[in-house]
């Protein structure tokens, strides 16, 4: 049976596998599911149409599947997933989503949410992701997998961050980050690749250098973007992680791109 601290609400219809551990003063909602290997350590608070994976442990003072902070939502029955093996520490929220973004916040697998991260209404984030202390997402934001925000660092709604992207600490993040990319400032500006987070990942040294060279021509100050990205795309077809940043700039999106300073042809 699971384990529930006497002082622990689990209200009924609450859907809890037999190994979910409910510290102290903790509250539960009717329609949580909490999968096996759940922790909920002590005053953690999951409500709304929320599902919550595998081995997944929140610390003090989470709150998941509360109703957006958006003005729209009037009462649909969006839901919030988590994925497996998440570690979300003290005071971490996350909302559902709306009608306007399909219903859903998405999480990934074994991510991490330090203290005070926010994941707004109808995210979607992807897996291997990290969240620094009160990295905060606006709605409707898509973080890809390996992607890293750093703390106190802000991303403004429909923004994408891609693969293996770091934003700096206190960045203002208002455009879409290509993947391997690295950003910073106090509105975000491109200032090269996440080579360190590449190297920790086991990226080879020849692929570093690929990225390098293609991030060299894609951002120089030959042309326009545009060119640019078409004489990339035609050289470097053997390249999987160049052509993932020429397939990620190519794709439809509501915002525009962080470049560098330096870049004045997009």
């Amino acid at each position: 049976m699971p384990q529930i601290h006497p002082t622990a609400i689990v209200e009924a219809g609450a859907e809890l596998a037999d190994d979910v551990t409910i510290g102290p003063y903790c509250c539960v909602g009717p329609e949580v599911a909490l999968a096996a290997g759940v922790v909920l350590q002590s005053h953690v608070v999951v409500t709304g149409r929320t599902r919550v994976g595998a081995r997944t442990y929140a610390f003090p003072f989470t709150s998941l599947g509360q109703v957006p902070q958006d003005k729209k939502y009037k009462g649909e029955p969006a839901r919030l997933e988590i994925g497996e093996d998440n570690v979300i520490r003290e005071g971490v929220t996350m909302n559902i989503g709306t009608e306007g973004g399909g219903m859903l916040t998405k999480v990934g697998d074994r991510c991490l949410f330090m203290t005070g991260a926010h994941v707004a209404h109808d995210c979607r984030v992807g897996n291997d992701v990290i969240l620094v202390n009160n990295a905060t997402l606006a709605g409707h934001v898509v973080i890809d997998d390996f992607a890293m925000m750093s703390g106190l660092s802000a991303v403004h709604q429909f923004c994408r961050i891609g693969r293996y992207a770091i934003v700096g600490g206190v960045t203002g993040v208002e455009r879409d980050v290509i993947p391997y990319g690295m950003v910073m400032g106090d509105r975000a500006r491109l200032t090269g690749l996440n080579l360190r987070g590449l190297q920790r990942n086991g990226f080879s040294t020849d692929e570093i250098r690929t990225l390098r060279q293609a991030y060299a021509e894609l951002f120089g100050s030959e042309g326009t973007l545009i060119d640019r990205v078409a004489a990339v795309a035609g050289r470097y077809t053997d390249a999987p992680a160049v052509m993932e940043i020429i397939d990620f700039i190519r794709s439809d999106s509501s915002r525009r791109l962080v470049l560098p300073d330096t870049d004045h042809g997009a």
